[in-house]
């Protein structure tokens, strides 16, 4: 029988869901958070954002995308990254979903992935990007213990009330603003541009007024200002006992400037009553050298892989990515998720 591809809609959300526990693949799969995540309406993406393979009756395979752009010295390309990717076994879905998708974008992003998917990469085209460092922050170590002390997490909370320090507050002419819905656009002045080699992933106020929408997991924009003057910004997320730096950006290549907006963040983040931790993704050497200095720690790497329709379309230097690249700002496996 003949395999089709098609988006998918909310009537698929059942077969999916399947899919997805057949696959024991830990997505949270409430409607409310599935309808954001795949079918939405945003305003800075029109086409679709899940796909599945269906034969006859049967859906076989399902993925989602990150759309995106990528710029550096002048040069911009279109982007997706794929995730809630899974297939029946046996099938060879899953590969034809990622060519497909693959023809639909100048280029495939790919950050991080379970054993499989590192595996299937190199063999479809995919190379080597750079690594993303997850860094973590203690806040309030015993709060690992809230969903109960279990021998596991002892090793977790004596490193983490290990290297709990203080949090030194930012300069007093430094302040975050938390951002409503309706004042996302007055960030616009200072979001994401390439700078000095680094190619960035770029944002839009449509991106960030979608992701403020997700109706199951608290997210927080806040505008980094110094004086009357904004100059950065930072996204918050609230989910599985850690605060997220999902996502932020300083108008500067000052260290110090860098240091103050993550200041700033480590500060709204104590506000969190369910996180035990501060933590985000590094990419590049000027982010994952404050973090350093702000008192994270490096705790794991995740490889950046890229598949271009063509070779001249590959971003040059080092390639900055965040946690709102791909579905590691919303990411939960149904238990508290602590990397210190």
């Amino acid at each position: 029988m003949t395999s089709s591809i098609r988006p998918s809609t909310p009537a698929d959300a059942a077969a999916i869901g399947a899919l997805f526990m057949e696959r024991r693949m830990p997505v949270d799969l409430d409607p409310r958070y599935l309808d954001w995540k795949y079918w939405q309406p945003r305003d800075d993406w029109a086409g679709p954002r899940s796909f599945v393979v269906t034969r006859g009756n049967e859906l076989i395979a399902h993925a989602a995308i990150v759309p995106g752009t990528c710029a550096w010295a002048g040069r911009r390309i279109a982007i997706l990254e794929m995730f809630d990717w899974a297939a029946r076994e046996g099938t060879g879905a899953g590969v034809i979903l990622l060519k497909h998708i693959g023809r639909m974008t100048e280029a495939q992003l790919a950050i991080g992935g379970g054993a499989e998917t590192l595996r299937i990469l190199p063999y479809v085209g995919f190379r080597s990007a750079g690594v993303a460092t997850g860094y973590a922050r203690p806040l309030f170590p015993i709060r690992i213990l809230d969903g109960g002390a279990t021998w596991r997490l002892l090793p977790r909370l004596a490193r983490a009330l290990w290297r709990r320090s203080a949090a030194a507050a930012p300069d007093s002419h430094w302040q975050a603003r938390r951002l409503s819905l309706d004042e996302v656009s007055q960030i616009t002045s200072v979001l994401p541009r390439p700078v000095h080699g680094v190619a960035v992933t770029e944002r839009s106020v449509g991106l960030l007024r979608h992701v403020l929408t997700c109706p199951t997991i608290p997210m927080q924009l806040y505008a980094v200002e110094r004086g009357s003057s904004v100059r950065g910004y930072f996204l918050l997320v609230s989910l599985a006992g850690q605060a997220r730096i999902a996502d932020c950006w300083m108008e500067s290549d000052e260290p110090s400037d860098w240091r103050a907006l993550i200041l700033c963040a480590i500060e709204q983040a104590q506000h969190d009553p369910q996180a035990a931790e501060v933590v985000t993704l590094a990419s590049d050497p000027l982010l994952a050298g404050v973090l350093r200095s702000c008192g994270f720690y490096a705790r794991f790497q995740r490889p950046i892989q890229i598949r271009s329709a063509r070779s001249d379309t590959m971003p040059e230097g080092t390639l900055r990515v965040q946690m709102l690249d791909n579905d590691s700002a919303y990411l939960w496996e149904g238990h508290n998720e602590y990397w210190g």
